[in-house]
């Protein structure tokens, strides 16, 4: 499939970008089929082939949520802004605190009766009086009824 992107040309802290025509595969700084424009962040200058970025679009080729929005931008394509990027997820982070909430109220007492059931501490005791050798467990019982 064929997408229209950008693709970085420009030096150490002074990003420079060209609109190419690539196969969606490849590399991005990799070969490519057309160099359809430029874009320069910094000084906020544009410079598009309209003409070829159409027939390309019309073709089947699917823009990139960046050229998206940048092509929306000049009034090239028409239609909405997508969005073109998403926080990354820290390591350490899981659901945010709300998604917990989204369950419907049934559900939330059937989970909080399930976490109430359980094993009781008489059954943890003799589970664990069961694990141990039985001399251990003579001397456990004896604890405990010392107690």
């Amino acid at each position: 499939m064929l997408v229209i992107r950008l693709t970085r040309i420009g030096k150490k802290n002074q990003p420079v970008y060209r609109v190419v025509l690539a196969d969606k595969r490849r590399a991005v700084k990799g070969k490519f089929q057309e160099i359809l424009g430029n874009y320069n962040p910094r000084l906020k200058t544009k410079a598009f082939k309209a003409e070829r970025i159409k027939y390309w679009l019309s073709k089947g080729a699917q823009a990139s949520p960046t050229v998206h929005n940048l092509l929306v931008s000049e009034k090239i394509i028409e239609g909405p802004k997508v969005k073109a990027w998403r926080p990354k997820k820290r390591k350490g982070e899981t659901k945010p605190a709300g998604a917990a909430e989204a369950k419907p109220a049934g559900e939330q007492l059937k989970a909080v009766e399930t976490k109430t059931e359980g094993p009781t501490e008489e059954t943890l005791a003799v589970a664990s009086a069961e694990e141990l050798k039985p001399e251990e467990a003579k001397e456990e019982k004896t604890a405990e009824k010392a107690e």
